[in-house]
């Protein structure tokens, strides 16, 4: 059985360092889970994440000519898992959207004059 790319496989983590954490995969082979690929969110410290010993299931990546192996494991878990809060801004609709950041930074900006001009002791008229 060979590793091939698009497959999911259960494996142990071996080794954690800043930049990923490597996976014991069937046959003996290990792979590489990437710091970008072990969660959804952003992933500052992966040791919040994971630590050897862990069992994990990882999705094949890419396998390279050199027999690298990259993993991720945010991509083995399952899609409707993943989504989960996405949903609702997905229903509104792009308009929708830059209607509402337009909103945003008009109202931004207006702050930030009146902070402004108050430093500057230009808007105070009585």
């Amino acid at each position: 059985m060979s590793i091939e790319t698009g497959s999911k496989y259960q494996g142990k983590v071996t080794g954690v360092t800043h930049f990923g954490a490597f996976v014991d995969l069937p046959e003996g082979q290990t792979g590489l889970v990437h710091i970008s690929e072990v969660a959804d969110q952003y992933v500052k410290d992966i040791n919040e994440f994971i630590k050897v010993g862990d069992d994990v299931t990882v999705k094949v990546l890419k396998v390279g000519d050199d027999g690298k192996i990259g993993l991720s494991i945010r991509k083995a878990q399952d899609r409707k898992r993943r989504q989960g809060g996405g949903k609702r801004e997905s229903k509104q609709s792009f308009e929708d959207k830059m209607n509402r950041f337009l909103k945003d930074s008009e109202e931004n900006l207006a702050t930030l004059r009146k902070q402004s001009e108050s430093k500057r002791g230009g808007g105070s008229r009585r």
